[in-house]
């Protein structure tokens, strides 16, 4: 009885052993008939499939100077016309070099034996689906090359884009980076900015300041109209061109209202708008031109 059972647990024991053997000669008989394949695929194809290697590689080297070359050339063929600003010329450079990289990147598969075709049509399916999802960012790209092609603003302008006012620090295809007067950076997509209405301060090299005084109405009009235009034209950020004005706009309540209108560069326009506020204000004092305050006459009648 003993012997029975030592042979039955012997038995158990070489089980496992033989299955794991077998399995193990399997997984060998295996790798042996994948080396196989593998060494008679080398022996037809390996000559001509190192060749293609070989060839892609040139042609990725080739192909990466070429690239180079081609969008170096567009970048100057741009800058040369100038009708196209920085912008729409780094636009266009990363278009050109990005079309002609996937254009090398199928011949090099095409070369190594890889059907393109089920490539190019998942491309489509995944172009169609990634433009579904991103409608936003496509339509900040729209607005740039609107914003790109018609040039409202460039870099350095000073703008009023809807309710935002700053200047263009940075432009790119998908949004303006404005600072405003107090340094704060505010980032505003194109779509926001080509749906809104924009004011560019900094487009043309002069602007008209706008100087509002009001002087008594037992002034001398004539006299103060005269000391105004001393002032603006003894200023040196006062343009000649257009020439400055100073003429009676409004009667006021209380006073007779002048508007003052010189002109100045873009550069310096608040500088002389504070300046000359200033040396009106003086001017008319040394003159005897009274500025009034509010003033009401009340009238008691006697019940």
């Amino acid at each position: 009885m003993t012997n029975v059972n030592h042979h039955a647990a012997s038995e158990l024991l070489q089980k496992p052993i033989t299955d794991v053997q077998q399995a193990l000669a399997a997984e060998v008989s295996q790798g042996r008939e994948i080396v196989d394949v593998a060494l008679r695929w080398l022996a037809e194809n390996g000559i001509s499939f190192l060749i293609n290697v070989l060839v892609a590689l040139l042609l990725l080297t080739v192909g990466t100077v070429a690239i180079r070359s081609l969008t170096c050339a567009t970048h100057k063929a741009l800058v040369k016309s100038g009708r196209v600003n920085a912008l729409l010329q780094n636009f266009l450079c990363s278009v050109v070099n990005k079309t002609a990289w996937v254009l090398l990147l199928m011949v090099v598969l095409q070369r190594l034996g890889v059907n393109i075709a089920p490539l190019i049509a998942g491309l489509g399916v995944t172009g169609f689906i990634l433009g579904f999802a991103f409608q936003e960012s496509l339509g900040n790209l729209a607005a740039g090359m609107m914003i790109a092609i018609n040039q409202p603003f460039q870099v350095g302008d000073y703008v009023t884009v809807g309710t935002i006012s700053g200047t263009v620090r940075e432009l790119n295809m998908m949004a303006a980076t404005l600072f405003t007067a107090d340094n704060v950076k505010v980032v505003v997509p194109n779509k926001v900015i080509w749906g809104s209405p924009i004011t560019n301060f900094t487009a043309t090299d002069k602007r008209r300041l706008e100087i509002a005084v009001g002087i008594a109405y037992g002034a001398d009009i004539a006299k103060a109209k005269r000391i105004a235009l001393e002032v603006l034209r003894a200023d040196p950020r006062v343009l000649a061109d257009p020439a400055p004005i100073a003429e009676v706009i409004a009667m006021g309540n209380s006073s007779v209202n002048l508007v003052l209108r010189p002109w100045a560069t873009p550069a310096t326009y608040w500088d002389a708008f504070f300046a000359l506020n200033h040396a009106v204000k003086e001017a008319f004092d040394r003159n005897g031109i009274e500025i009034p305050f509010p003033q009401m006459d009340v009238r008691v009648k006697n019940g």
